[in-house]
């Protein structure tokens, strides 16, 4: 069985260790822990694959910038021959304290620019997410400044586990399907 973990967000080394790039992050995690391949530039996005217990996850981090994610989610879902329900995006939530993970099997995309343009291109919200939490710490017309600065010096402390936190999901949405991953996710 294949996965497709398409890990959101930008591009370049100015955005290399901001909070809206937690979804590289967590694929960079992946990649590392498993030595994977170097990362591959295809079509749309830096493309690894590892293997978990017997399955196959290809991590997709899109080169287009986190509001065309779509492109990369259309382009390697058809390339791969998958189905939606294969499909896993990782994706910052400012909605959530810093470091909570919240695994969902469709939903909104909760003014998270990169999951709306996914689910304009694929025409359904019926595909999983997980969500890492990157608090809301910021002031009045700020959100943009914030979720491109990088994390706290006390939240990255914390980083590396979180991340770790976050690997495991996406390991248990695939060896254990969406619904019993939320559960082990989604703990209070």
């Amino acid at each position: 069985m294949k996965f497709l973990i398409l890990c959101l967000g930008n591009i370049g080394p100015e955005y290399a260790d901001t909070r809206h790039n937690v979804g590289f992050m967590v694929g960079d995690y992946l990649a590392r822990k498993f030595e994977a391949a170097p990362w591959a530039l295809g079509r749309h996005a830096f493309t690894t694959e590892i293997k978990h217990k017997g399955k196959t996850f290809v991590l997709v981090k899109p080169t287009t910038y986190m509001n065309l994610s779509g492109k990369a989610a259309a382009h390697w879902l058809s390339t791969l021959k998958l189905e939606k329900e294969q499909l896993l995006v990782v994706t910052d939530d400012l909605a959530l304290p810093f470091g909570k993970l919240r695994l969902k099997g469709k939903g909104s995309a909760g003014g998270q620019n990169g999951l709306k343009h996914i689910q304009e291109t694929l025409g359904t919200d019926e595909y999983a997410r997980l969500r890492f939490g990157i608090d809301s710490s910021f002031s009045k017309g700020r959100q943009v400044d914030y979720v491109l600065s990088p994390f706290s010096a006390d939240e990255q402390i914390d980083l590396p586990l979180r991340l770790e936190k976050a690997a495991d999901a996406v390991l248990a949405f695939g060896t254990l399907g969406i619904e019993r991953a939320m559960n082990v996710v989604n703990v209070k």
